[in-house]
């Protein structure tokens, strides 16, 4: 089968350079030659493996004799544009061909910032023999340190003077960053709430509806496992900082922390009673309006429908 579509593309190119069954046409002469010269000539390719296999090896000799394409040769914005979509790993390597292009303190430094959004370091002089492609290196050991043990984690980059021992600057750090464990940083943040009120007030929740904000606040602050003291605290730090973005639609709606607290509560009991397969009497729409509005009599039955659209399309608030 496949002996035989060969045959006939190798014939279609005979036809295209105009070879038939009589002979061929050449295009210098314009006259035909018996078709056993032409096997003759041809004898040598076709004895190598086919004229097909003839151009992909002379194809391929040409390739490697232009080889890659050297960086250096290029303008340099083309060369640094090339190389900044390289990770670390690959930008070490191809220092081993291009030093002086790939150790370009610009690479390093957005590899750094893209990874690494918040450092104290960055507002600073540096110091003398300071390179980005060294801070690079520091800030990914500080990371795999803290991921073991959050607290000698963050010593490690006081000690390198990366960041400044403030609770301001750690919660930039955190909230700019995402290699670091977010069970590690929870358990970082239950113990530093100092560090957990700076990192909520980073947080802007203006004009987003309510579960979507407490969506993201969650991807920064990653709720506990179990219902408890630190849930709590969140919640309620969460809700003032939700009615400080949106005063206005608090006075709208009529809604005070205290009923935001109570809905928030409501939407992750709704997030769990809606997602969870050992839950089998889901609740409905009317059961959800009519709970809530027990606790939170202020709020308008519109409203809270539109609550429990929201999770029922689009999933758990704490996932």
């Amino acid at each position: 089968m496949g002996q035989g579509l060969w045959r006939i593309a190798r014939n279609q190119q005979f036809q295209q350079q105009g070879y038939s069954g009589q002979g061929y046409l050449t295009r210098e002469h314009g006259r035909r030659i018996p078709a056993n010269n032409v096997s003759n000539t041809n004898h040598r390719k076709q004895a190598q493996g086919g004229i097909d296999i003839y151009h992909l090896l002379k194809t391929r000799k040409s390739k490697e004799q232009e080889g890659f394409i050297n960086l250096e040769m290029l303008p340099p914005e083309l060369s640094f544009t090339i190389l900044s979509y390289l990770n670390a790993t690959d930008l070490c390597l191809a220092s081993c061909v291009w030093q002086d292009l790939a150790n370009d303190e610009l690479l390093w430094q957005g590899l750094c910032k893209s990874t690494w959004g918040h450092c104290s370091i960055y507002n600073k002089n540096p110091p003398l023999g300071f390179s980005f492609r060294k801070l690079y290196m520091q800030l990914d050991e500080g990371s795999l340190t803290f991921n073991a043990n959050p607290d000698e984690g963050v010593n490690y980059f006081m000690s390198k003077g990366i960041l400044d021992d403030s609770p301001k600057e750690i919660a930039k750090f955190i909230f700019c960053t995402r290699t670091l464990n977010w069970k590690k940083l929870r358990i970082y943040l239950d113990e530093r709430r100092d560090v957990l009120d700076d990192l909520v007030t980073l947080h802007n929740f203006r004009n987003q509806f309510l579960p979507n904000a407490l969506r993201e606040f969650f991807r920064h602050i990653h709720a506990p496992e179990e219902r408890g003291e630190y849930l709590e605290t969140l919640i309620t730090k969460f809700s003032h900082r939700f009615c400080a973005c949106n005063p206005d639609l608090m006075r709208e709606l009529g809604l005070s922390p205290d009923a935001v607290y109570v809905l928030c509560y409501s939407l992750i009991l709704l997030s769990i009673d809606l997602t969870s397969p050992h839950v089998k009497n889901k609740m409905s729409k009317r059961e959800f309006i009519r709970n809530t509005r027990r606790a939170a009599q202020n709020i308008s039955e519109d409203f809270v429908g539109h609550l429990y659209d929201n999770i029922y399309l689009i999933g758990h608030v704490a996932a």
